[in-house]
């Protein structure tokens, strides 16, 4: 039985899309359920993309999301010589022709003839000699179709005479896309092309040099629906998020992202949409694809990232939240970091985040040196709440005998303060309130009395007498 080989074949853009980490993805899971290899190759014949941070922005991403790779990383750039003796051969052949016109003549020519815009073949029998800016194109037929048998699309068919005798070297000597993946695929044994639907209409020009090139049976190709948007447009960088990298950089675990990226445009056949990746693995193959669009939901998302949240231990969810706590961009000094605070209260935040950037929006009271009052909250729960100024003064002389060991005591007492103050004005008096916006700044939080455990005596103190001063 031959080798199940796929490749993951990107463009260098200085980014990995999400569309393009699906189709990685996709080749990925169809290598590891067949017992295949999937390999890596960066399409990197434009000279303007060969640096090695556009290379980065391919593999840090891959390598973040865990998906490794059998051979490669491959560059079409070092594969110059494979391509030219392949270009070569068709021209021997006559597959292939040598053209020196220019766009601005293509279209002279086109007007001169009263044909619609387009190459229709013009150097064909014009015995152009190779030179500078002189491309190759090769020979369409004129008649028949070409079929591409898609897993995904079924049979479909392209008429010859609508595909124009495209360039299979630039004017720079450089292969194009078609002729290099068709040489590449080829050499590298690829025995399946999984890749975006947008790529389709180039499948039959790839298939034409692969058969003119003697190359025998094609790949099987599987061409994956386009992602879209809520309005169901194509996704765009113009548009929409779509660097994989700002996903990372806001939060969302790896672990949660492949599930998510697996569940476009394939699912698994029991409908359970968030399972271990080993499951997934096993369960997917490429006749479960569906062809319509994918829906990119951040929505859908996040509700994934926050049950993978949610599946942490303490100590996993701070080693994920540290790197968001701390460094440059962290809203307090590096020193009043305290990873055992973020690893008490890991429990009560987990159940409130979408993806790791929220988590010091819960914690920042604690670890900021100051309080940043928000007027809302002040006035509401401070200035208009019922004997604000008694609670704030009966709760500090209460809290200074206690030691700060236990959050239920700490909720005790303040809300005995409450209780006490109900019954002495004869109307109720709420006391937590005005304690958390003394304490936090804020009028909505995480439950008080652990975060106010961990804040400590002295400075839960200082704030309470702090907001009493300012009242």
């Amino acid at each position: 039985m031959s080798l199940t080989r796929v490749r993951f074949a990107p463009a260098p853009t200085g980014f990995l899309h999400v569309g393009s980490a699906r189709t990685a993805l996709f080749n990925w899971l169809f290598a590891r359920h067949h017992g295949g290899e999937m390999v890596l190759r960066v399409e990197d014949t434009d000279a303007a993309l060969k640096t090695q941070e556009y290379v980065d922005a391919i593999i840090e991403p891959l390598r973040w999301l865990g998906l490794d790779w059998d051979a490669g990383p491959y560059f079409q750039s070092e594969r110059t010589e494979a391509h030219a003796a392949a270009i070569e051969q068709l021209l021997a052949d006559g597959a292939a022709y040598y053209c020196d016109l220019t766009r601005d003549e293509i279209e002279a020519r086109c007007a001169a003839a009263g044909l619609p815009a387009g190459y229709h073949g013009w150097s064909r029998d014009r015995d152009v000699a190779d030179g500078p800016g002189v491309v190759v194109r090769f020979r369409c037929p004129d008649e028949g179709t070409t079929v591409v048998n898609d897993v995904v699309r079924g049979r479909v068919s392209f008429p010859n005479e609508s595909l124009e005798d495209f360039v299979i070297r630039r004017g720079d000597r450089s292969p194009t896309f078609h002729l290099a993946n068709a040489v590449d695929d080829h050499d590298m044994g690829i025995s399946h092309v999984i890749r975006g639907e947008d790529l389709l209409n180039t499948t039959p020009r790839v298939q034409l040099i692969w058969q003119a090139l003697g190359y025998g049976a094609p790949p099987t190709y599987a061409h994956l629906p386009l992602l879209v948007n809520a309005k169901r447009q194509k996704l765009s960088k113009r548009r929409d998020d779509v660097s994989l990298d700002s996903y990372r950089r806001a939060g969302y675990l790896p672990e949660a992202m492949v599930n998510y990226l697996a569940l476009l445009g394939w699912g698994p056949p029991d409908e359970v949409e968030i399972r271990p990746l080993e499951e997934i693995v096993a369960l997917f193959d490429l006749d479960a694809v569906k062809p319509a669009a994918a829906f990119f939901d951040p929505a859908r998302l996040d509700h994934i990232n926050s049950a993978y949240i949610k599946s942490l231990t303490p100590e996993q969810f701070a080693d994920a939240a540290e790197p968001f706590l701390t460094g440059a961009d962290a809203p307090w000094p590096a020193e009043r970091y305290d990873r055992a605070i973020v690893q008490s209260l890991a429990g009560e935040i987990q159940q409130r985040i979408a993806h790791f950037d929220e988590v010091a929006g819960w914690v920042d009271w604690i670890l900021r040196p100051d309080v940043v009052y928000e007027e809302k909250a002040w006035n509401k729960s401070i200035v208009k709440g019922r004997a604000a100024a008694e609670v704030l003064d009966v709760v500090e002389s209460r809290l200074a005998d206690d030691d700060f060991s236990s959050a239920e005591r700490l909720e005790a007492i303040v809300m005995g303060v409450g209780d006490e103050l109900t019954e002495s004005v004869g109307a109720r008096v709420r006391s937590q309130p005005p304690v958390r916006v003394a304490l936090t700044g804020s009028g909505a939080g995480l439950p008080l009395w652990e975060p106010m455990r961990l804040l400590g005596k002295d400075e839960t103190l200082a704030r309470i007498r702090r907001a009493r001063s300012r009242l």
